[in-house]
């Protein structure tokens, strides 16, 4: 029992020897508190700073997350169209190879500059080959493109509907490439019965390497 008793009187020491710590504290001077308010003191103080500076140093790291989550959708949205690309790669050689094709065969159609001449012979022997009469044939001014020139040719011809017709679809059928613009048909002055066409064939040839380097020249000149 009296052991209890003494238990009892020293933990009342205790509790009153601590509240009068922290009774009538100098808020403007924390240096003359009693010791254990201090600690307590220091103790919040140390667990503020230690808070914030983890809190700062867990910003940087949850920018840097996000920064790092921004380049990992770049990174798979690169992926997914590089994947795409490798997937469709042989069918886009396939169509590239097909393409050169096309395009060689294109210029199959163009004359040079030493066949011109054998393609004007061409047009005039289609026209004559259907009985037609040669009023006007005469070649223009060429025009020189990039890689290519094109010739306008004024041509008239006179004879019968049929015959006319005929023409015209055998110069489409022509080995090379010729177009027929600006067509006009009238009754024949000379012929009660017959057509006269008045139209502008034009035909296309590629350039030699050496007129395409002066189309360059020119090109960086302007």
């Amino acid at each position: 029992m009296a052991k209890s008793e003494k238990k009892s009187v020293d933990l009342g020491e205790i509790a009153k020897n601590v509240q009068l710590q922290f009774r009538d504290l100098d808020t403007k001077d924390p240096s003359l508190w009693p010791l254990l308010p201090k600690v307590l003191l220091c103790s919040f103080i140390a667990a503020g700073t230690a808070g914030l500076a983890w809190y700062v140093h867990l910003s940087d790291y949850q920018a840097e997350l996000e920064a790092e989550r921004v380049k990992e959708l770049a990174l798979r949205e690169d992926y997914q169209k590089k994947l795409v690309k490798a997937v469709s790669l042989e069918a886009l050689k396939k169509q590239r190879e097909q393409i050169q094709q096309y395009v060689i065969q294109l210029e199959k159609q163009l004359p040079s500059k030493a066949e011109m001449a054998a393609l004007l012979s061409d047009i005039n022997q289609a026209g004559l080959g259907r009985s037609l009469q040669f009023e006007l044939f005469r070649p223009g001014q060429i025009n020189v493109k990039d890689y290519y020139a094109e010739l306008p040719i004024s041509v008239r011809v006179s004879g019968k509907y049929h015959d006319i017709g005929a023409f015209a679809s055998d110069i489409a059928h022509l080995s090379r490439i010729v177009t027929l613009n600006g067509i006009s048909v009238t009754p024949s002055s000379k012929d009660g019965g017959g057509l006269t066409m008045d139209a502008t064939a034009r035909t296309y040839r590629y350039l030699d390497p050496e007129e395409i380097e002066a189309q360059k020249k020119v090109g960086v000149q302007k």
